[in-house]
């Protein structure tokens, strides 16, 4: 196929899958490179708001998610401190035809899953598994770029390339050395149960997020309710090489022991049996994400704190919009490859940014302790459920 129409994605995560459906949906041929030799599970569950599952469902997608997804009745805040609800946030049905699209919980195995069987079906989608970006430079015709398969390098053509090679990413190590991922200080432990090992009062279709102090514990159903992700966040110090590793269960469940954490929440954290810790990094913002017809997208250009559950639906969010910007170029009088790259920063970048500062202030928030934890407690009670869940529309609402 020519040149002019081809268009290299770095990175077959979540926000790498999405754009080359997106950008072969404008009239692109896209390759992926992914340098695994297969698609595996990394981390657990996801929380897809209406924002990310608007895009996966105008993709073609929901025939494939809606199975594996679940739709959680609500989110239920809980204070650590007193071991009760402060107030349940209604979502199901009513927040679906309110925001026109469905919150989902989902395994990120399944979402993978069906991201790739999509472009499976995609003739003009090619995905390299065991084939890594290595190098790029400037060509007549667009980009040439370099890639390693094994022992074999080989150069190829493109229009250009996009980095969605997650928060270590090697794109942006290439164009912009000087940015580095910081770490938070904070690490989550992440693990999975089976739904029959709780009471039935922690297995309803709800999000639960415990909030204590210097900690904070979210809990949900997914694979059809069959399990229950569980994400635990707690202060600690980071050493080794890599962002995960192994948890020791007991240094867990250490963490949730004292008095100040209620049995329900213990009760969840002792009924986990593997778990995986991943120190959590961020790259700071308001970093370059375009170099020519070179662009950045998800973790690899703004890698945020999980805590507004917008990590994933952030790089959705950017393939949507840098897809509908490259198909700009092909409108006669259209503009170049370069000035749609720097396009689709400008429109990314302060929505970006607001939701970095969201998530860092929902982690504070959280964390609280003593007499602030009991006025933010008053609070969420005081403001009530509808007030708390329409403080996010901002976010829900969105549309590429």
């Amino acid at each position: 196929m020519a040149v002019s129409r081809t268009i290299i994605v770095a990175g077959a995560g979540i926000g790498g899958l999405t754009a080359a459906l997106a950008l072969a949906r404008q009239g692109f041929r896209v390759v992926v490179l992914e340098k695994a030799e297969r698609l595996e599970e990394a981390g657990a569950g996801l929380q897809l708001s209406p924002n990310a599952s608007r895009v996966l469902i105008d993709l073609g997608l929901q025939p494939r998610l809606a199975p594996r997804a679940v739709t959680p009745d609500a989110i239920s805040l809980i204070s650590a401190r007193s071991g009760g609800e402060i107030v349940r946030m209604p979502l199901g049905d009513a927040a679906t035809s309110q925001a026109g699209a469905p919150y989902w919980v989902v395994h990120r195995a399944d979402l993978q899953a069906a991201l790739q069987a999509e472009i499976n079906d995609n003739p003009d989608i090619e995905l390299r598994l065991g084939c890594q970006f290595e190098d790029v430079g400037t060509h007549a015709k667009g980009l040439t770029v370099v890639q390693r398969s094994g022992m074999t390098r080989q150069q190829e053509l493109a229009l250009a390339l996009v980095g969605a090679d997650g928060i270590w990413s090697t794109v942006r190590q290439h164009l912009f050395p000087q940015v580095q991922p910081q770490f938070s200080g904070l690490i989550a432990w992440r693990g999975t149960l089976d739904a029959t090992q709780l009471p039935r009062e922690y297995t309803s279709r709800r999000v639960q997020l415990w909030m204590g102090p210097n900690a904070h514990l979210v809990a949900y159903p997914i694979a059809g309710t069959r399990q229950i992700n569980v994400v635990a966040v707690v202060s600690g110090t980071w050493n080794r090489p890599g962002w995960s590793a192994p948890g020791e269960p007991n240094e867990i469940k250490n963490a949730f022991a004292t008095t100040r954490w209620p049995s329900g929440a213990r009760m969840m954290i002792g009924a986990v049996d593997g778990w995986r810790k991943w120190a959590l990094f961020t790259v700071p913002d308001g970093g370059e994400w375009t170099k020519g017809a070179v662009a950045l997208l998800g973790d690899a250009a703004h890698a945020m704190l999980p805590f507004a559950a917008q990590g994933a639906g952030m790089a959705i969010e950017d393939a949507a919009v840098l897809a509908k910007c490259l198909g700009e170029t092909q409108n006669e009088g259209g503009p170049t490859i370069a000035a749609a790259m720097q396009r689709y920063a400008r429109r990314r970048r302060s929505r970006v940014s607001r939701v970095q500062r969201a998530a860092r202030q929902a982690g504070r928030i959280y964390h609280l302790t003593g007499p602030m934890a009991f006025a933010r407690d008053l609070v969420i009670r005081a403001m009530g459920p509808r007030r708390m869940l329409a403080r996010q529309d901002w976010i829900y609402d969105w549309q590429a």
